[in-house]
């Protein structure tokens, strides 16, 4: 059994394991804000090789252990790059590959592991894992595990899991799995699993599974299963389940709709359920089934219409019912009936 005397015990704990790594990181970063203003460390000092091993300063092309303080027309670094400030704006054409470790880490390429204590930021692209307390983004494309405290993002395309604190977006096309304390949004298309506080909307198309505080739609199409607080809809088509608690609708629907108040469109084929009212745009179809307070159809109506009030321009196929049933094409006599109504 080992034994500490007093002054052995005094010697262990001045020289703990975490004090001593402290020493060496004070002792690290004085040399580097030292040696980064003169002209010898300019290039870096490199043990034992000049591209490979440990280096402090701003060696520009190296594979190993690099400390710097802030990087300026670097090259390609390989391994573990720990730097204590941003980069230079002369600095838009380096390839950083490995672990990126600093108060806001960047280069024009990140790939590995990135973690910023503010954030992490690349000019064209970032892959791997992006960790940042406030945001991580990338002027072009953003791959892999994003996560910002306050948000994630990239001015064309993020694919991954994507977390951000307040949003989530992309200038281009967000695919995966996105969450936003707020809000996840994309100029084209929004793809995949998407959870969003308050909403969520793509430019163009947004498909796979949505579900957002407020409301969630797209300039041009949504797919998938959308739920959302308030209301949902697509700028010219929805392909399949959306639930609103208020209001859902699309010029072109296929599939379920299910809103609190109100739910239409033009061109209707499915199942559709609200409170309110089911609204048929004017020379519009719909086929399949309505379910409503008031179903208002000024079109063709091929199916069922259910509802305290039914009204359709014209019954092809099918029938209403309820305690009042309008057909506005029927013989006089026959257009307005209760309880049940049809093409006769």
């Amino acid at each position: 059994m080992l034994n500490f005397n007093s002054k052995s015990k005094s010697f262990f704990i001045i020289f703990s394991p975490i004090r001593f790594l402290a020493i060496i990181f004070i002792s690290i970063a004085f040399i580097i804000i030292v040696g980064n203003s003169s002209l010898l460390w300019a290039q870096g000092l490199n043990l034992p090789a000049k591209t490979w091993g440990i280096s402090f300063g701003n060696s520009k092309n190296f594979t190993g252990l690099r400390f710097n303080f802030r990087d300026r027309k670097v090259e390609r670094i390989n391994g573990i790059n720990l730097t204590l400030w941003k980069p230079y704006r002369e600095n838009k054409e380096s390839v950083v590959t490995g672990l990126s470790f600093g108060v806001l880490p960047g280069a024009k390429e990140l790939k590995g592991l990135q973690v910023g204590i503010l954030g992490v930021a690349a000019e064209k692209t970032a892959a791997g894992l992006n960790l940042g307390l406030v945001g991580a983004g990338s002027g072009k494309n953003l791959y892999g595990t994003n996560i910002g405290g306050v948000g994630a993002g990239a001015g064309e395309n993020v694919f991954g899991l994507n977390i951000g604190g307040l949003g989530v977006g992309a200038g281009a096309n967000l695919i995966g799995l996105n969450i936003g304390g707020l809000g996840v949004g994309a100029g084209e298309s929004l793809s995949g699993i998407t959870l969003a506080g308050l909403g969520a909307g793509a430019g163009e198309n947004l498909a796979g599974l949505t579900i957002a505080g407020l409301g969630a739609g797209a300039g041009e199409e949504v797919k998938g299963v959308v739920i959302a607080g308030l209301g949902a809809g697509a700028g010219e088509m929805i392909q399949g389940l959306v639930i609103a608690g208020l209001g859902a609708g699309a010029p072109k629907v296929e599939g379920v709709l299910i809103a609190g108040l109100g739910a239409g469109g033009e061109k209707l084929k499915g199942l559709f359920v609200a409170g309110g009212e089911i609204k048929l745009t004017r020379g519009g179809y719909l086929n399949g089934v309505c379910l409503a307070s008031f179903n208002y159809l000024r079109g063709n109506l091929n199916g069922i219409s259910i509802g305290l009030v039914n009204y359709a321009w014209k019954v092809e196929k099918g029938f209403q019912l309820g305690a009042l049933n309008i057909i506005r094409s029927n013989p006089s006599g026959l257009k307005v009936l209760p309880v049940f109504n049809t093409s006769w």
